[in-house]
């Protein structure tokens, strides 16, 4: 059998305020290309199938034809609710849509029951774990004083465990949306954490085939059977170097046989600029990120008015821009500004920029407060020595 894992589809997701529908769409349809060219059985998708618990109806539409063209492709479809989604929406008429190829493991009651599919080796038992909130799960799995997903998925796999000794010789699926100890995180996912502690073992999984991972956002491999596919899209611009990829898995009669990586099209790059709002507009080594999403860093001396509306004659997709002077922020380099230089000139230096440049009559006091200062240090007088020479400064 031939499986091929995707996760974290996050349909509906803006960036930086932009829709994302349409390059959703765009990479749902080269995974249902690949599930024809690879002559894929089944897709598993762990998951975070929309981005919000209630998705808006061109998400939803967006969805939909994304499964439509997979099972059109030629594949069985076994998808889990994921943090973000909702449950009992996106479980809505799960019996009806498995009639047409459509399994939806939404139900943490039911996650010890597999969807069983057949080739010519025997059965493949698929586990569909929903995403398991401590709180709102342990009393429905058994265990009512869990309070960390460790022990929550821990109980959802000893349900998995004592279902799969009833079977004979079946190999193994679990798709679970969680976050394992190894996996690294992306920055654009959400976080799981419950009284501090989102990670769970991977020896939770141990004698499964094969373990079909949800959450991160970045293809991961933690053990040979045990995987992320990561997001088809990137995220956030902590992904600009990542490349989004599915895993292709072929289980033969004994178990796991092989695992193959295939890259999705990179629908729109993402690129990181810095430089003056002239140079981001005229120079031609900016030219590749013309199409790309881009987010720029702005060192003119002084704020440039609009810069947007500016950025964008040039580059259409810009999406979030900042301005940085380009000393960088004084205070980060006070050290370097002060060394070297007498008590008298960094006390003058300061009265400048806070309140205007001292007169000679000022830098006096200033001169004799700082001898004082030294005079005290050397004779090691107590507090009171510096008390006429702060209501002189006052003064």
């Amino acid at each position: 059998m031939r499986i091929l894992h995707t996760s974290d589809w996050h349909i509906g997701r803006t960036f930086h305020g932009v829709d994302l529908l349409a390059d959703q769409a765009r990479v749902l349809s080269a995974v249902a290309e690949l599930v024809a060219a690879e002559s894929v059985d089944v897709v598993v998708v762990p998951g975070d199938i929309y981005d919000r618990s209630i998705p808006n109806a061109d998400a939803i539409g967006v969805c939909n034809r994304g499964f439509e063209a997979i099972r059109a492709a030629g594949a069985t479809i076994v998808a889990t609710s994921g943090n973000h989604d909702s449950p009992a929406r996106l479980g809505a008429g799960a019996s009806f849509a498995a009639a047409g190829g459509l399994h939806l493991c939404t139900r943490v009651a039911d996650a010890h029951r597999p969807i069983v599919l057949s080739d010519d080796d025997g059965d493949v038992a698929f586990y569909g774990i929903p995403y398991l909130e401590p709180e709102i799960t342990r009393t429905e799995l058994g265990v009512p004083h869990a309070h960390s997903h460790t022990e929550i998925l821990d109980a959802a796999m000893s349900r998995i465990r004592a279902d799969i000794a009833a079977r004979s010789g079946a190999r193994t699926v679990v798709l679970a949306h969680a976050f394992v100890i190894g996996g690294e995180a992306t920055g654009s996912e959400r976080s799981i954490s419950v009284g501090g502690v989102e990670t769970v073992s991977m020896s939770a999984f141990d004698g499964i085939d094969y373990v079909a991972l949800g959450h991160l956002h970045s293809p991961q491999t933690l053990s040979e059977s045990v995987r992320y596919s990561g997001s088809p899209l990137p995220y956030s611009f902590g992904e600009s170097s990542h490349r989004k990829a599915v895993w292709i898995v072929d289980l033969d009669a004994k178990g796991l046989a092989a695992v193959h990586r295939r890259e999705l099209p990179q629908v729109r790059g993402l690129s990181r600029l810095t430089g003056t709002i002239d140079s981001l507009l005229t120079g031609a080594e900016f030219a590749a990120a013309e199409e790309h999403y881009v987010s720029a860093t702005i060192t003119d001396i002084t704020r440039p008015v609009d810069p947007m509306r500016k950025l964008r004659e040039r580059f259409p997709h810009a999406v979030h821009v900042e301005w940085a002077r380009p000393e960088g922020n004084p205070e980060l380099h006070y050290r370097e500004r002060v060394h070297g230089r007498r008590d008298t000139e960094v006390a003058a230096s300061f009265l400048t920029d806070v309140r205007g440049t001292p007169s000679k009559g000022e830098m006096a006091w200033v001169e004799r407060a700082l001898a004082a200062a030294v005079r005290e240090t050397d004779s090691g007088r107590g507090e009171s020595a510096q008390e006429p020479v702060a209501s002189e400064l006052t003064a």
